[in-house]
């Protein structure tokens, strides 16, 4: 038996066209949409991937969000971190359940909930910013999502200090990451892995410059365009549209200072 869809349950509606709309169950509500509608009390007590018609006979499915499904749907003040560079922070970064884990530029909250989703129930994710509205809008989606316990939202700047010491990893989303990768060299424990996100070029030359120079090893710059495929017997084709650049990607490790690979 699966999960029961409860009220206040998030569900993810995929209609017969391919839409999607990440909602919450509350009774009484109907959920429009051009495909119709759906009354949402009818999910009340359903299992996840139930199928359910709306009123104009569309076929839809009552689907369990993943975190990425929610995080994408979470209100944008910044410029957000995408489901393609999102798994290879995770993977490259070496970000696991009870990791310590510093973010610099929690911006949306995006990459902060994902982390933290990652690093619970023992883990920690120290999130910098020095705006105080992007801190409050990432403390409020965090509350909702259930994953503020796993994070410590801090207003500071990191190329002025990092107070941690002992880290995991760092992972930088700031306009200038070369500024404080001597204070992500301090704060991480000896092996630990530091990630940067830069839109442009110049900005990785920076960072790299600055990691070569500050006790890093193993550094390396990736670029991830995906496109997705329109799959039919006979026809099979990529999309016209795909999702390019985004973000370059910069992970490295510490080694010791006296170390006879630096």
């Amino acid at each position: 038996m699966g999960e029961v869809i409860q009220e206040g349950s998030r569900v993810l509606l995929l209609t017969e066209r391919k839409k999607r709309y990440l909602v919450k169950v509350k009774p009484g509500v109907k959920f429009h949409t051009s495909e119709g509608y759906v009354d949402l009390s009818e999910l009340i007590g359903k299992r996840y991937g139930t199928r359910l018609t709306s009123n104009t006979g569309s076929v839809w499915f009552a689907l369990k969000p993943t975190i990425v499904d929610i995080v994408m749907k979470m209100p944008r003040p910044t410029q957000i971190v995408y489901p393609k560079d999102l798994g290879t922070i995770i993977i490259l970064g070496n970000i696991k359940p009870g990791s310590r884990v510093l973010e610099a530029g929690t911006g949306s909250g995006v990459l902060t909930a994902v982390i933290a989703s990652y690093v619970m129930p023992n883990g920690i994710v120290y999130s910098y910013d020095i705006s105080e509205e992007y801190l409050e809008n990432a403390r409020k989606q965090l509350e909702e999502l259930g994953l503020l316990p796993y994070v410590k939202l801090k207003r500071g700047d990191v190329i002025a200090t990092i107070e941690e010491r002992d880290l995991d990893t760092v992972v930088l989303d700031i306009p200038t990451p070369w500024l404080a990768v001597p204070n992500a060299y301090k704060a991480l424990s000896d092996g630990g892995v530091f990630v940067s996100l830069s839109p442009t070029i110049e900005q990785v030359v920076e960072t790299v410059d600055a990691l070569n120079s500050n006790g890093f090893v193993d550094i390396t710059t990736i670029e991830l365009l995906m496109r997705t495929l329109r799959v039919k017997k006979g026809m099979t084709r990529p999309d016209h549209i795909m999702r390019a650049h985004t973000a370059y990607i910069t992970i490295a490790k510490k080694v010791c200072r006296d170390s006879s690979d630096y």
